[in-house]
């Protein structure tokens, strides 16, 4: 019987948001990651959708004992979806791998009342530099979609569930590739 796994693409690369065994670096072909905003949730967040023309890098770990219930609560607004065959990794017995994505009938753009929460970004952006380095940051921001979307510039008082601790240099890091794309921040009066 095949191990499950998923493949994470957005803060799940950033393993200090989870406990989840065996992380690993991993390609998801076929992919391409988008902000969206879905009624199911007050902020916009990132989602995968189909893209034959794209691959995305990101973590694949195990979920033991087929026990996909903490993580499903985690990730309630998506659906599960198995991706095994179109994912690329290192491991080398038999895995069941299934992906997270928001059903295309519940997503919509991001706007000012559903912006993208600076402090998700930035966890999302910490996993990317650690787990892949410089070559990895590149990657993310350029296998993203939906830059045109509100970033809501929370820092101060973040409010993503599973922000992190982030030096300076990784502020500076994520500010200035949103600078590079001409995404816009505000702040809330």
């Amino acid at each position: 019987m095949a191990d499950p796994y998923f493949f994470g693409y957005g803060s799940l690369v950033n393993t200090a948001t989870h406990d989840f065994p065996e992380p690993r670096p991993a390609t998801l072909s076929g992919w391409r990651r988008v902000w969206r905003h879905t009624d199911l949730r007050p902020v916009a967040f990132l989602t995968a959708i189909p893209d034959p023309t794209c691959a995305i890098q990101g973590l694949i770990a195990h979920v033991p004992n087929d026990d996909w219930e903490a993580l499903d609560e985690r990730e309630w607004a998506y659906d599960r979806i198995s991706v095994t065959h179109a994912t690329e990794h290192p491991v080398i017995r038999e895995v069941e791998i299934a992906v997270y994505s928001v059903p295309e009938h519940r997503q919509s753009a991001p706007d000012t009342q559903h912006p993208i929460l600076l402090s998700y970004l930035d966890v999302v952006v910490q996993g990317y530099a650690r787990v892949f380095g410089p070559e990895g940051v590149d990657h993310f921001f350029a296998t993203t979609g939906g830059w045109d979307a509100p970033i809501l510039d929370d820092r101060a008082a973040p409010r993503y569930p599973r922000h992190q601790p982030m030096g300076t240099d990784e502020h500076a890091l994520v500010d200035e590739y949103l600078m590079r794309l001409g995404a816009q921040t505000f702040q809330l009066t």
